[in-house]
């Protein structure tokens, strides 16, 4: 089981920098793949970034290059570090975790089992 708090989102104005924590327990973040996925009304949930267990990355290409995901091991968190940041970039930002074995992109829903509440963002143009 995996617990995970979001945290860091708020109304920020286009071209700002941001940082949105995930705060996870249960297990370390090592041991898990961690990703951001966000939500913008009316539309579907949509992968942002991952971080695997060896620490490699991936980006959706809508925020790739202005975003890193980074984790810090001492406090068991993940985050995701947000530049140039644009009015569509607006949606609720989900933490999400995997224990599963099986190798994969895990850029998909469905690769997840565990979820955070979410932190809204709202980028004012």
């Amino acid at each position: 089981q995996v617990q995970l708090v979001e945290s860091g989102g708020g109304l920020v104005q286009a071209g700002d920098s941001l940082r949105l924590s995930c705060a996870a327990s249960g297990r370390t973040v090592e041991s898990i793949i961690m990703a951001w996925f966000r939500q913008a009304p009316g539309r579907e949930r949509e992968f942002v970034a991952r971080i695997s267990r060896i620490g490699d990355t991936m980006y959706a290409d809508p925020v790739k290059n202005r975003s890193i995901i980074f984790r810090d091991s001492a406090k068991n968190t993940v985050y995701l570090q947000m530049t140039s940041l644009k009015p569509e970039d607006t949606a609720v930002y989900h933490c999400a975790a995997s224990l599963l074995p099986t190798p994969g992109t895990f850029v998909t829903r469905g690769s997840y089992e565990y979820w955070g509440q979410g932190t809204q963002v709202t980028v004012s143009s």
